[in-house]
């Protein structure tokens, strides 16, 4: 089964990050508009979209809308989802420390990432959704586990990276609105004592769609990488992309945007 997570942030006084989970992205309108359409109003609340495998514990993709950043540093905690554990509990990113105090013995891990199954793995807690694509305070909904995939450390960072920050250059000097959708492509597993846990992409790729300020679209295009220290990405068009993505899976990729 896979539900999508859609991260929301709540700006109170202390500037809370909370998430809700939701079996169908339309059934919050929010969600939708990280997803480039003709005519679609900015959002109100939510950062970004995940549609979350919770089989393989691992994103399917994110689906963004970039912002350029005001500086500030990273997010040192990795958080979890509660309501991925329990569909009653109270929509909110929390570190696991934290969970496990408000709900003691409770298993968190059955439909979501652990920070404990990156460690000691050699893989990387590869964003896709780069928290240098948001200000802050947004940028702390990005260092949810449902946001990451286990990355080869020399590609996260090295031409990745490097990748991501002239995006960022992009989407600050050509685009009044830039839609991004950035996914693995995942066969393999890390796992524990024989035990699956978690899917290891064989590719990262990204998709990106610039608009002016009547929403027309002006620029388009995206960026393939293998998984592995060869430390290379390529460049493609959405329909290169597209045909691309439609090898690994028997139903169809449709329009990215």
């Amino acid at each position: 089964m896979q539900i999508s997570v859609a991260l929301v942030s709540l700006f109170s006084l202390l500037s809370l990050i909370s998430a809700d989970v939701v079996t169908r992205f339309k059934d919050v309108p929010e969600c939708m508009e990280y997803f480039y359409r003709s005519g679609g109003r900015p959002p109100l609340m939510y950062h970004f979209s995940t549609l979350y495998d919770t089989h393989h514990r691992i994103a399917v993709y994110s689906a963004y809308h970039f912002q350029p950043s005001n500086g500030g540093g990273r997010e040192k905690r990795w958080f979890v989802e509660p309501q991925l554990v329990n569909s009653s509990w109270q929509a909110g990113m929390k570190t696991g420390e934290k969970l496990g105090k408000d709900h003691p013995g409770v298993y968190q891990g059955e439909r979501q990432a652990l920070d404990e199954d990156y460690k000691n793995f050699g893989f990387d807690r590869g964003h896709l959704n780069p928290n240098g694509h948001h200000a802050v305070p947004n940028r702390s909904a990005t260092f949810t586990l449902t946001n990451v995939v286990p990355q080869n450390a020399k590609l996260n960072r090295n031409v990745w990276r490097m990748y991501e920050a002239e995006l960022a250059n992009l989407f600050r000097d050509k685009c009044s609105k830039a839609y991004v959708l950035v996914g693995p492509l995942a066969h393999n597993w890390i796992g524990k004592s024989q035990t699956k846990r978690v899917n290891v992409p064989d590719y990262l790729w990204n998709a990106y769609c610039c608009v002016d300020n009547n929403g027309r679209p002006v620029q388009s295009g995206g960026g393939l990488a293998r998984n592995t220290k060869k430390n290379l990405v390529k460049g493609h068009s959405l329909d290169g992309l597209g045909k691309f993505l439609k090898k690994f899976t028997n139903k169809p990729v449709g329009e990215l945007f």
